[in-house]
């Protein structure tokens, strides 16, 4: 376990509570991501990701699915949280992400999640898709540090972020995990809820998480305790745009970067809609993928055929 995160020094000297009225600000007019909807969440408005003021939580559990450096032998304390700023039009979490199921959820009973979760012997607390309650989230931490609360924090996101924010975030977040979903501007406005900018927007992201925490950095027992991991999720018939984001992720991030390339990609939600992605990825697709990052010097998290 780690013993003294940075986020605990920063609420020693008070600079977390700082932080998160600097995210609180950011709420009201909403300008917590890209999408910059400025609307007045704190007056009950909702966001363009039909987020409000309360917090609100789908599930809470030790997640053994996670990239192994996460999940380990205790699994990863993973908060799913309700809605997203992304809204994919493949999306397999849509009940939870386009509908938003879930539970408010006060800053109390989130710090009370957190410590049942590090107390069942969880790695991390794995906060999946923060981006619009992000005040929220880290809200809670110093009522969990005040009880006790170590566990490095994972930032799981889609990549399309506020920088005002990340920046923010830096010496709170221990690991980002990041999934960099496309390049190409055409693909992201047709996928992406019209996020046409979410190429440019997850590059200076990604640059930015990377400065603050650097390379996976494991623990002796190969458990996550800071760093970048990156995921990017194989599409059909988009092997150009895959071999793009693996040559940004080597060149412009650094080949010692841990990258998932998933496979699991299957037409989900609305994918019908998009005649091209509605039909699953084959294992030649996957495997092409994950040659191409071989070749170009990553290794880390890749698999072995």
């Amino acid at each position: 376990m780690k013993t003294n995160p940075s986020y605990v020094s920063l609420h020693r000297t008070g600079e977390l509570r700082r932080r998160i009225a600097a995210l609180e600000r950011l709420m009201s007019p909403c300008t917590l991501c890209p999408r910059d909807c400025r609307v007045q969440r704190r007056g009950g408005a909702l966001g363009l990701c039909h987020a409000g003021d309360q917090l609100l939580l789908a599930a809470a559990f030790p997640h053994f699915g996670e990239e192994p450096p996460l999940s380990g032998q205790g699994g990863s304390g993973t908060i799913f949280i309700s809605w997203c700023n992304l809204l994919c039009q493949f999306c397999q979490s849509w009940e939870v992400n386009h509908h938003g199921e879930g539970e408010p959820v006060s800053a109390w009973e989130l710090a009370e999640i957190m410590l049942d979760l590090q107390g069942r012997g969880c790695h991390n607390i794995n906060f999946v898709t923060p981006t619009h309650y992000a005040p929220q989230l880290i809200g809670a931490l110093p009522l969990a540090i005040e009880q006790g609360f170590r566990l490095p924090l994972v930032y799981n996101c889609g990549g399309y972020e506020s920088l005002d924010v990340i920046q923010i975030l830096d010496g709170i977040v221990d690991i980002y995990l990041p999934d960099i979903k496309f390049l190409d501007p055409a693909a992201s406005e047709r996928y992406l809820d019209g996020a046409a900018d979410y190429p440019e927007v997850v590059r200076t992201v990604l640059q930015e998480m990377h400065r603050q925490v650097g390379d996976l950095v494991l623990d002796a027992h190969g458990i996550a305790q800071r760093g970048l991991i990156v995921r990017h999720l194989v599409m059909p018939g988009m092997s150009q745009d895959s071999q793009a984001i693996l040559r940004f992720i080597a060149d412009e991030l650094s080949p010692q970067t841990y990258v998932n390339i998933m496979d699991q990609y299957r037409p989900c939600f609305q994918a019908g809609r998009s005649p091209e992605i509605a039909r699953r990825t084959t294992p030649a697709e996957h495997r092409a993928v994950v040659e191409m990052a071989y070749r170009l010097g990553l290794r880390r998290g890749l698999p072995v055929f």
